[in-house]
């Protein structure tokens, strides 16, 4: 078992790297990708502050399905090309939209959530999944988070 750190008095971008430092130890220590993509889920839950859901869409088939998450329950399946997460496999890069409810193709799973961020995963340059994040808040994501998780990403593209 890893050790946490308490985030409380933490800034924002401890908490980050806090939470990279954190992936970087779990991807060492389990080789398994389900283990590793709930207890990512769970890390970033746990340093990322005004969220209220995180987790990871995998893709099978053409298909994004749902993977390990902290957060109410969300969408089974999201297609290429649709919501926020298909898009990001669309386009082949990040999104980080500050108002989810602009978009005429947002999926809906969680009516509290306002503002996303979505970081595609490759896996020997073939989409994996997404890393998706929710927040309730209004542009809550910067280029802060956006490099941080990309960067969290990148460990964990190593690792598959």
């Amino acid at each position: 078992m890893l050790e946490t750190k308490d985030p409380k008095g933490m800034t924002a971008e401890k908490k980050l790297e806090s939470a990279l430092l954190f992936t970087k130890a779990q991807l060492k220590n389990e080789k398994d990708t389900l283990a590793n993509l709930s207890n990512i889920s769970a890390i970033i839950n746990m340093y990322m502050d005004d969220i209220n859901w995180v987790g990871f869409y995998l893709m099978k088939e053409g298909t994004l399905i749902l993977g390990p998450f902290q957060g109410k329950p969300a969408c089974n399946r999201i297609a290429v090309g649709e919501g926020v997460c298909g898009t990001a496999v669309q386009e082949r890069k990040t999104q980080r939209v500050d108002d989810v409810l602009s978009l005429d193709n947002h999926i809906a799973c969680d009516s509290a959530s306002r503002s996303e961020l979505v970081v595609p995963i490759y896996k020997e340059g073939v989409i994996f999944g997404v890393l998706d994040i929710d927040s309730p808040s209004l542009a809550r994501f910067s280029d802060l988070e956006q490099t941080y998780m990309e960067k969290l990403v990148n460990l964990l593209e190593n690792s598959l």
